[in-house]
């Protein structure tokens, strides 16, 4: 993504952020901010203005469920490793709910990488 010049012909500097589920890096406003509060409570920031530690996540299904999955019993998720502290169950229900309302994406078709050309 370019930047738009300022002023001086310079580009403008566009903060880029990491996504903790997919590992990509992206202009901030492209992701989604998932903020623990000073009270302890884990939420959906969607201005990202809310004091407390952040976290990142694409708007893509696929990097939500991954955030929010538990691997084995006994293990936390992706959210609760980044944020250091478990997700209550209140927390857990209004990401799931966001999660639902996020379109599932295609599976790529299996078979060959690259069409062939002749």
């Amino acid at each position: 993504m370019m930047a738009k010049a300022a002023k001086g012909g310079r580009q403008k500097h566009v903060p880029l952020r990491t996504c903790i589920a997919c590992r990509e890096t992206r202009p901030k406003r492209e992701l989604l901010r998932i903020v623990r509060t000073p009270e302890g409570r884990v939420l959906l920031d969607p201005t990202s203005k809310k004091s407390g530690r952040g976290a990142y996540l694409c708007a893509r299904y696929s990097c939500w469920q991954k955030a929010l999955k538990v691997k084995k019993a006994g293990d936390r998720c992706l959210l609760e490793r980044e944020f250091e502290l478990p997700l209550s169950a209140e927390d857990r229900a209004a990401l799931e709910e966001y999660l639902a309302t996020l379109p599932r994406e295609e599976q790529p078709p299996t078979g060959l990488a690259r069409p062939v050309t002749t």
